[in-house]
């Protein structure tokens, strides 16, 4: 009834698990990680003792092939039990126990593992590896993609209700309080995966500085012309549409994006963000 992929990001650092199922807040029960000690995703009959008694022994420098045994050795519920583990070091493990429900299996790769019970078919995991493997980006992005890639070929077979991504890295979270880089949930939805995605676009520009320094649009032409348009649209600006940046257009984008919470993508010159300013055409176009 879920799938999901554990992964790790050796250049940034970084130890995700991303999540998608027919049952309700999966997000509460799957995934589990600790940045510099790695992720777990735990599911199908799940023992959600698996993520935080796996963190534990993560932490103690056992790999992830050594937690899964000793997690699932003195289980006498181990065969209904599935779970993927990336440790520290990249090292991925899952598994798949024999009374999991068809189609149930994993696979495993460098830095990653995919895995999923009551599933369409095994090309569900495939797809997620391949997608994995493929996309470019940060982990949020090849985690989305699996996500997606997984969902493209039946998913749970028997259905779609929530999804969920957690991200971690040291000092990663809000102000650097924690290291919950990425934590977002969708509970209950049509299109959990879909829904994940909007909602991380929205995250993104409220909370994470990750932008590339070459993704920005000059504040002039057809692009001041497409802002002023919003900003007027939302109540923020009541000059003229056109392709002057002048004071009042300063002062409006400022107070727009401080309102909106986007104050980690605010700059000081006459450049926008890539990432504002598609959200910005996206507005416009609705």
């Amino acid at each position: 009834m879920t799938f999901s992929i554990v992964a790790y990001d050796p250049k940034n650092k970084e130890w995700g698990v991303a999540v998608q199922s027919k049952f309700i807040a999966v997000g509460a029960i799957v995934p589990f990680a600790k940045a510099n000690v790695g992720a777990i995703a735990t599911q199908a009959y799940a023992n959600t003792s698996y993520g935080t008694k796996g963190l534990v022994l993560l932490e103690q420098g056992y790999t992830a092939h050594e937690v899964i045994e000793i997690l699932t050795k003195y289980d006498d519920k181990r065969e209904h039990r599935q779970i993927g583990i990336v440790d520290k070091y990249g090292q991925a493990a899952s598994f798949t126990g024999k009374e999991c429900f068809d189609w149930a299996g994993h696979i495993v790769e460098e830095n990653f593992a995919c895995q999923g019970n009551i599933l369409a078919s095994e090309k569900v995991v495939e797809s997620m590896a391949e997608a994995y493997k493929e996309t470019k980006g940060d982990l949020v992005e090849k985690l989305i993609a699996a996500l997606f890639a997984g969902q493209e070929q039946g998913g749970d077979k028997r259905g779609k209700q929530s999804a969920a991504i957690l991200i971690v890295k040291e000092k990663g979270a809000y102000d650097g309080g924690t290291d919950r880089y990425v934590d977002i949930r969708v509970d209950e939805h049509r299109e959990p995966i879909k829904e994940l995605q909007r909602v991380f676009t929205l995250y993104d520009l409220s909370l994470l500085k990750r932008d590339n320094p070459n993704d920005i649009v000059k504040l002039e032409g057809e692009v001041l012309q497409v802002i002023k348009q919003v900003l007027k649209k939302d109540g923020f600006y009541t000059g003229s549409i056109d392709t002057v940046y002048d004071e009042e257009t300063k002062k409006a984008l400022q107070k727009w994006l401080h309102t909106n919470n986007f104050e980690v993508k605010e700059r000081d010159d006459e450049y926008m963000w890539g990432s504002v300013y598609r959200y910005i055409k996206q507005i416009q176009k609705n």
